[in-house]
């Protein structure tokens, strides 16, 4: 079978290698479709992704969906959850199981990913796909699970006012979330001009290119910065941070209201996140952090089988498995939203 795996960093070779079978509990999944992530960048472009580096040759990948290719599910469409926790540990006990102390993810460490013809994986992180999904729509439940437990720890006030940071393609599926959630009014931050065009096709009432931190930074503590004039004077109730960087941090925090909660779901490349303790404490900001998803699959699909949410306009291109580095160059770009892999 064709495999893509990324041998150091910007090293991303496809090559032949054996058909792997199955092991107990799991079953043999013909990939068809992949997302390149902003982890999956991180590792192309720094062999590395926060405290986790590329200790071998890897195949990446963690965003998929495939047809399951032997067995008495033979046929059958799947989405591919990529995260198999280990069930025993204290945070798998406690429902966390996104946190479990002993998780393997696709793509990540030493766990080979989706981007290969065929995989074995866990039967039981196999999701069915409804007819009306797509592939590459399956695809896409992966960010549309962060996007949806990012909405779960921001505790969003019905009719609430919110606004997201950084509008890649998780980005711009919270904003969907939040227009169906029933937020009254809704802000997008972004610095990429097809990318706030997007924003605003898929529900925020104001787009705003982000200022430079020289902007903002006089204003007091307790108060928006006078650059977001299209927030009300009293900031909104939940900033989500996309970005992955100082500057989103920064932003999402000028941007709430005192008392607000600030949800950060952008990973930064240095494995440190900076911002300013007296923004924080002046608001006294609750700050909640975002690992992946919880349980969040038969939700993800059922909003993308009911229509709540639009998947298949993120993905902007469609690339076969053989032009695996050409896509993440593309994706390194940034000039589109979501680029599938289509082994």
């Amino acid at each position: 079978m064709r495999t893509a795996r990324l041998h150091g960093i910007a090293d991303l070779r496809v090559g032949d290698e054996p058909t792997p079978e199955a092991g107990a509990e799991e079953t043999l999944v013909r990939v068809t479709a992949v997302g390149i992530c902003g982890s999956d960048l991180h590792w192309y472009e720094d062999g590395s992704i926060g405290d986790a580096k590329l200790e071998r040759p890897l195949v990446p990948g963690h965003e998929g969906a495939g047809e399951i290719a032997a067995g008495p599910r033979r046929g059958e469409r799947v989405a591919i959850d990529p995260a198999i926790p280990c069930e025993t540990c204290r945070a798998c006990r406690d429902a966390s199981r996104h946190l479990c102390y002993n998780i393997r993810f696709s793509g990540h460490g030493v766990t080979d990913g989706m981007m290969r013809e065929v995989m074995p994986w866990p039967s039981r992180r196999l999701h069915p796909l409804p007819d009306g999904v797509s592939d590459a729509g399956g695809a896409m439940l992966e960010p549309l699970g962060v996007a949806l437990w990012a909405l779960d720890l921001g505790h969003v006030p019905f009719g609430g006012t919110a606004a997201v940071v950084g509008c890649g393609p998780v980005g711009l599926l919270l904003i969907q979330l939040l227009r169906a959630a029933g937020v009254s009014r809704l802000i997008a931050v972004e610095p990429l001009p097809h990318r706030r065009e997007a924003a605003a096709k898929w529900g925020a009432d104001e787009v705003l290119d982000p200022p430079p931190a020289s902007a903002s930074t006089s204003a007091p503590a307790s108060a928006p910065a006078a650059s977001y004039a299209g927030f009300s004077s009293y900031g909104v109730d939940v900033a989500f941070e996309m970005a992955g960087n100082d500057d989103g941090v920064r932003i999402a925090m000028e941007c709430v209201r005192p008392g607000g909660r600030v949800v950060l779901g952008g990973i930064p490349g240095s494995d440190t996140t900076t911002f300013r303790a007296s923004l924080a404490r002046g608001k006294e900001l609750t700050i909640s952090m975002v690992r992946r998803m919880n349980e969040v699959y038969p939700r993800a699909i059922d909003l993308a089988a009911r229509g709540v949410v639009a998947l298949d306009p993120l993905v902007s291109s469609r690339v076969p498995l053989a032009e695996a580095s050409a896509a993440f160059a593309a994706a390194q770009r940034r000039t589109g939203l979501k680029v599938i892999i289509t082994p």
